[in-house]
């Protein structure tokens, strides 16, 4: 057990070590980057930016394409703003896993926006957003360490 409550049951089962730096080279603020696992057809492992604002988990539209994501997949098209523009996109389940470096993985079955256009996407990176993957689990972030602690509700 990692962290825990008073009554000694787990808040925390696992940690991750994350990186604080700008997510883009256009960025001039740091950022909160999680090591993911994004699974749908095959397993793609990348950074996504934590951002409790963002209302689901957005997934660069590449790396879907890699994973094996197709548009009649989609559970439905909805558009998003994101860094100022509008992108219209699919929402789609994934399987979203932080491998821990401490503790147990987790993972979890998150609603994800996937953007239409690659070409409009840019070098945005992922986003860990709060409706549909962080509202689904624990966590923690200790600042002075750069550790992430996670567990399951």
């Amino acid at each position: 057990m990692i962290l825990q409550f008073p009554s000694k049951e787990p808040f925390a089962t696992g940690s991750i070590t994350y990186t604080y730096a700008p997510a883009t080279p256009q960025d001039v603020t740091n950022r909160i980057q999680l090591p993911i696992v994004v699974t749908m057809d095959s397993s793609f492992e990348t950074l996504a930016v934590l951002d409790t604002g963002a209302p689901y988990m957005i997934l660069d539209p590449t790396i879907a394409e890699t994973i094996g994501f197709r548009p009649e997949q989609s559970l439905g098209q909805i558009s998003m703003q994101i860094r100022g523009q509008k992108m219209p996109g699919s929402l789609v389940r994934l399987n979203i896993s932080l491998e821990a470096q401490q503790g147990q993985d987790l993972t979890v079955e998150a609603t994800t926006f996937i953007p239409n256009l690659k070409e409009q996407w840019g070098n945005f990176p992922s986003f860990l957003g709060l409706s549909g993957f962080l509202e689904r689990i624990r966590f923690a972030i200790d600042p002075l360490t750069n550790t992430f602690y996670f567990g399951s509700l």
